[in-house]
């Protein structure tokens, strides 16, 4: 027994010395590697996970990137974070690895703000699209709508180049006949996102575009809404960040005639109508555009501070942002400050964001878009002979109703300044891992004043002479926000369940008081005049105040099983004060789910490598109307003489038709996804397909003023409105050693009908367009030209099914009219629909390219399919009047017979009818919005400056636009959803160029 034992204990004490061995070896071959681990762009990426592969052994990068691990020398490192493509690399018995992540394109576990809550990617099942905050940020741009611009499909945005112009933007198409902008919401703050708000703060930014995943929003989410989610600090020592960007604008121009070439065919237009001729001052040739237009210049400049530890953290940033604008007398300044922080401890939590901002503009007077071609060259800048010294025309001499730009640019001063402050205070209790509940407390006051100067002096013909008088006016807007919510959120197994419900209340308050005085006294000694109400004469003094409430419950549920299959449903409760008691109350469900086939067992596919399909259904409402739409509108300053004594008494009359049964305007919308990867994510697909019903849309159609209303349309709930749309994105990514590239293509298509216009109504007409139901919104609704009569016979000749010369006062040279309803003459009753202002579709291309510490980036955007007015043309390609004319037309005379333009001839308005077609154009063009390059300089050369990153970018913005249409600018906006596709004086997009600089310390 004792020989058994030993023999035993032998064999055990030989085993430990063999595994004691095996040890030693394995500890003698492990090596402690350093290193660092980068984005493409050179940036460090903290709290990267390391990971000895095969095990849970793993490190950490730190603040700047950096990381220490003790590893076999021959075993694998894994390289992860958030964002980023995982990486393997083999360690080779090395002791520094530093590596550089791929962006993850796809970033499926990426967390989405969705609205009192947040998402990963990979979980949602209704139509949201992310926006890179960079793709924003390193455009020139005023408000974050202007960046938006081709990057998202489904998202139309319009802007303009005046200075502190806000962009408009329609999500989906046209979905009321009011308002298409959609709802911001910024830190949870239901607010705006306009020139005052600095797009240098943003973190993230999505776009809720269906109804399912904008519906915990209810009421204002039928426009779609906008979620921006502001920077934060983050753990590690403090960062400080500074950039510098200067821009200069061109104003693009007018191919206008010269004094000669204008005097030739003004001189014949007058013959040709048997007019003597005007007494032409042939020794003036004024251009009016270069004394219009100039060099515009920004200024955009940023500073941030951030930080934090393991329970707090604090992010500040100032931002400056100056433009001189492109035509004189405007320009737009903003200043504006941000305080966002965060602390915790144990089980609670609390947080604020604060941002303050200034913006002041001096607005564009009159119009100057117009003003330099319907002013002739003849007339001189300036006439002392005038009121005010400025030149515009004579009687006889420049019969010309066109207004001098310089003139109302220094006698009519407008300033809009808006003082902001805006935030939220939240705080968090987390019961237990799977309970929270978060208060939210959001308030944003703006501090409004306005200031109109007219100066004595005139800038247009047969002007009175006006006193000198001063508008003025000081408003106050408040809004205060509650805001409860419970989460509940636990996985049970294969089951991950997350419940949301809540309460919100928000305040509007708006008031304002009002000033004028006239013949306000001056200044002897600097020439200027005392712009203060406590001068001049003849005051008139007033102000109002507005008052609106929102009250509403919310619940939201979200479930997924096996991450296969995803479940998300939605119901809202809104009242609202605009509405009377009877109608104020509105319940707004969606329920969406989603399918991901690339996890269930039977799907084996190494090629794709997701696959989710998407469905949802929801229902939004809109109370975008007045304050007191729903009440009757009195007018109380009245007064009536009665009695034998005829005495004077007060009175009240009711100015405006009130409507007490208004009630909420639905959009019910369905939508249809799919979002594919493949080639290891390197290439996805997303494409959506959606119909969307707006029904009881709240408009005011114009009524008669023999009704006795007097105070504006009143409101009703009236017309249907129908969109269909495709929208479709591919996208792919690849990164080839120290190369990445990646490109993109979005593509949207909608169609859009009004169902019916209500109230009894089949159509509306509104200039040259109509809106009748069946058809899109704003067809175009004009007479038809048939080229131009060559000879009196043509003329003779053209006659209708009873023999009726149709033009019997033609003469040759005159345009033809299509006599649509045969009854021998040409009339209103022979327009027709002729083309729609709508796009077939529109497009977006994206790509850039990275190359060690280079980069490029560039993006096109692309409309095709809508007929647009050219409301240029239609004044100088007209001679009926006197304005300038379009350089090197050739009209209509017997020696040039063949062309296109008719003959020429004053007070006459044959020729130059605006309710024809002549002058409806292509309005397709491809334009190249954006091309960057930028350069970060190497860690080698800012070792030992104590600069972590310095990077230098070149830029340039609308310098390539393809395109047919004659106009300044075919990407013109129209806020009129009636006349959309009338370019009346748009203010147009500029060619910028930029040249920036950014520096981290």
């Amino acid at each position: 027994m004792k020989t058994k034992l030993t023999h035993f204990l032998t064999k055990r004490y030989y085993l430990l010395v063999f595994f004691s061995l095996l040890l030693q070896s394995a500890f003698a071959q492990q090596t402690t590697v350093t290193g660092k681990v980068t984005a493409a762009s050179g940036e460090a990426i903290p709290f990267a996970n390391v990971l000895i592969k095969g095990t849970q052994n793993g490190a950490a990068t730190d603040f700047d990137g950096s990381f220490k691990i003790a590893v076999g020398g021959n075993q694998t490192l894994v390289f992860s974070s958030q964002g980023y493509k995982t990486t393997e690399v083999a360690v080779n018995n090395r002791t520094s690895i530093n590596i550089t992540l791929e962006e993850d394109a796809m970033k499926l576990n990426e967390i989405v703000v969705v609205g009192y809550g947040s998402q990963q990617k990979k979980d949602l099942t209704g139509a949201v699209s992310l926006v890179k905050p960079e793709e924003i940020q390193k455009r020139q741009v005023t408000t974050v709508a202007d960046g938006l611009q081709g990057l998202v499909t489904g998202v139309k945005v319009r802007g303009g180049g005046r200075p502190g112009q806000e962009a408009n933007v329609e999500i989906r198409g046209l979905k009321n006949l009011q308002n298409t902008n959609p709802l911001y919401v910024i830190d949870g703050l239901v607010t705006t996102g306009n020139r005052d708000f600095n797009p240098n703060d943003i973190e993230s930014i999505q776009v809720l575009k269906d109804a399912s995943a904008a519906a915990i929003y209810g009421s204002r989410a039928a426009n779609g809404v906008i979620i921006i989610t502001t920077k934060k600090g983050k753990k590690g020592p403090l960062q400080v960040e500074v950039s510098a960007k200067s821009s200069f604008q061109i104003m693009p121009r007018y191919d206008l005639m010269g004094t000669e070439e204008f005097a030739k065919w003004n001189n014949m237009a007058y013959d040709n109508a048997g007019l003597p001729r005007q007494n032409l001052n042939m020794t003036v040739d004024t251009d009016w555009q270069d004394a219009t237009f100039r060099t515009g210049m920004i200024q955009d400049y940023n500073a941030s501070f951030s930080g934090g530890n393991e329970n707090s953290t604090f992010f500040m940033s100032a931002n400056y942002f100056g433009n001189e604008g492109t035509v004189i007398g405007t320009d737009f300044d903003r200043i504006s400050f941000r305080v966002n922080s965060s602390g915790t401890k144990g089980i609670f939590s609390i947080g604020e964001n604060l941002a303050i901002s200034n913006s002041k503009t001096d607005e564009m007077s009159g119009n100057p878009i117009i003003d330099v071609y319907r002013m002739t060259p003849t007339i001189p800048l300036y006439d002392a002979s005038n009121p005010g010294g400025y030149g515009y025309g004579k009687q006889g001499v420049a019969d010309t109703f066109g207004t001098n730009p310089l003139a109302i640019a220094d006698f009519a001063n407008t300033t809009n300044e808006n003082f902001r402050i805006r935030g939220n205070i939240w705080s968090e209790l987390k019961f237990a891992p799977w309970l929270k509940y978060r208060f939210n407390f959001g308030y944003e006051t703006s501090f409004d004043s306005y200031k109109f100067m007219r100066k004595v002096g005139n800038w247009t013909l047969n002007q009175p002479i006006d006193p000198s008088q001063t508008d003025q006016n000081k408003g106050r807007s408040q809004t205060t926000l509650f805001e409860n919510t419970l989460t509940f959120k636990k996985e049970f197994g294969k089951h991950d369940l997350t419940v949301l419900v809540g309460q919100t209340f928000q305040k509007d308050k708006y008031d304002q008081i009002y000033g004028t005085k006239r013949n306000l006294p001056m200044n002897s000694g600097t020439g200027q005049y005392y712009e203060v109400l406590n001068q001049g004469d003849s005051p008139v003094v007033g102000g109002f105040i507005n008052e609106a409430a929102l009250a509403s419950y919310l619940g939201r549920i979200e479930y997924n099983y096996d991450n296969r299959y995803l479940l998300n449903a939605v119901l809202r409760r809104d009242g609202s004060s605009r509405f009377s008691d009877a109608n104020k109350w509105g319940n707004f469900p969606s329920v969406s789910a989603g399918w991901r086939v690339s996890n269930e067992s039977f799907f084996k596919s190494e090629f794709i490598k997701d696959l989710k399909l998407r469905a949802s259904y929801g229902e939004l409402g809109s109370g975008n109307i007045g304050y007191y739409e729903y009440k009757s509108f009195v007018n109380n300053f009245g007064a009536i003489v009665l009695g034998n004594d005829q005495n004077l008494f007060s009175s009240a009359a009711q100015v405006k038709l009130s409507n007490s049964q208004l009630r909420w305007e639905k959009l019910k919308q369905t939508n249809f996804g799919l979002d594919l990867a493949v080639l290891n994510n390197d290439l996805r697909f997303t494409a959506d397909y959606f119909i969307a019903r707006t029904q009881d849309v709240l408009f005011g159609f114009p009524i008669l003023l023999t009704t006795g209303n007097d105070g504006g349309n009143p409101i009703s709930n009236a017309a249907t409105v129908e969109n269909k749309g495709l929208e479709l994105e591919l996208a792919y990514s690849k990164k080839i050693n120290d190369f990445s590239f990646n490109a993109s293509i979005n593509f949207t298509k909608v169609n859009n009908k009004l169902v019916s216009l209500g109230n009894g109504q089949n159509e509306n007409i509104s200039g040259n367009t109509i809106t009748r139901a069946g058809n899109p919104v704003g067809m175009w609704y004009v007479l038809q030209t048939d080229g131009l009569f060559q000879n009196q016979q043509e003329i003779d000749n053209y006659k209708n099914a009873n023999g009726q010369v149709i033009m019997p006062n033609a003469v040759p040279g005159d345009i033809r009219f299509k006599d649509v309803n045969g009854d021998g003459q040409i009339t209103s009753t022979d327009k027709a629909i002729v083309g729609s202002p709508w796009p077939e579709f529109e497009m977006g291309l994206n790509a850039g390219a990275e190359y060690k510490g280079f980069d490029f980036s560039m993006n096109w955007i692309a409309s095709h399919g809508a007929t647009v007015y050219n409301g240029f043309r239609s004044v100088v390609d007209r001679f009926d009047d006197n304005s300038n004319y379009r350089a090197g037309i050739q009209p209509w005379t017997p020696e040039n017979p063949n062309t296109d333009f008719p003959r020429v001839t004053k007070g006459s308005t044959l020729n130059s009818r605006g309710d024809s077609d002549r002058f409806l154009e292509n309005g397709d063009f491809i334009r190249l919005k954006y091309i960057g390059f930028g350069y970060n300089l190497p860690q080698s050369v800012l070792k030992n400056s104590g600069i972590s990153r310095a990077r230098l970018t070149l830029s340039a913005q609308n310098i390539l636009t393809i395109t047919k249409y004659k106009g300044l600018d075919p990407e013109f906006t129209n806020g009129n959803i009636f006349e959309r596709g009338v370019d009346n004086g748009a203010f147009p997009n500029l060619k910028t160029y930029s040249l920036g600089v950014d520096f981290s310390f």
